[in-house]
């Protein structure tokens, strides 16, 4: 049809309005609907990957990430509210929190086998304490992202963890592109403040 788009399970008519077709995908699912859970996947698998992959790097994880996200999504479609948010970002989210978990699971893993490795070795690893460093950081940004006001918090993880354009964020949400950059820009300023970063 003339002037219209589809966005990761949005359509986008040419009046502007967006159908969330995760969303009416999660409420079939909720009620039980295999095929319905089969077209969410095929729908919304390739960018939950994707976003996964960013998070862990490596493919095998993301993977058995990918898996888990969608095994949650099967036993938890009825928890989705559709008031608060679309269908794919509640999605999104809950792969980035599984993501960020498993990283968290392997640093502690590592870190407590580098503990007991410089005990046997007596060794100092600089290297190994520049990755605990990073993987501190990321979980500093993991914690900063879960006090933000759920738009500013949906923005920031469609743009930086889901790869979007804040004109396709806008035709997402169903928001102005105005008000998205605001809603970036304000919860930017408030993961500065909570980290303690300075401009």
């Amino acid at each position: 049809m003339l002037g219209e788009m589809v966005i990761d399970g949005v359509d986008v008519p040419e009046d502007g309005t967006a159908r969330d077709h995760a969303a009416e995908l999660l409420s079939r699912v909720a009620d039980g609907d295999q095929a319905a859970f089969a077209r969410l996947y095929d729908l919304l698998a390739p960018r939950v990957f994707g976003l996964i992959l960013r998070v862990l790097v490596d493919r095998s994880q993301s993977e058995e990430v990918l898996q888990e996200v969608f095994l949650e999504v099967w036993q938890s479609a009825g928890r989705f509210a559709p008031n608060k948010g679309q269908g794919r970002s509640w999605i999104l989210t809950m792969a980035h929190r599984r993501a960020v978990d498993r990283v968290r699971a392997s640093q502690a893993s590592a870190t407590r086998d580098v503990r007991a490795g410089l005990r046997d070795l007596d060794v100092a690893h600089d290297g190994v304490a520049e990755q605990v460093e990073l993987k501190v950081e990321g979980q500093k940004v993991a914690g900063a992202l879960s006090t933000l006001p759920e738009p500013q918090r949906e923005a920031i993880v469609l743009a930086y963890y889901g790869g979007y354009s804040q004109s396709e964020i806008a035709v997402l949400v169903g928001a102005p592109l105005g008000t998205i950059k605001t809603r970036m820009r304000d919860g930017l300023s408030r993961l500065r403040t909570a980290m303690g970063v300075t401009a």
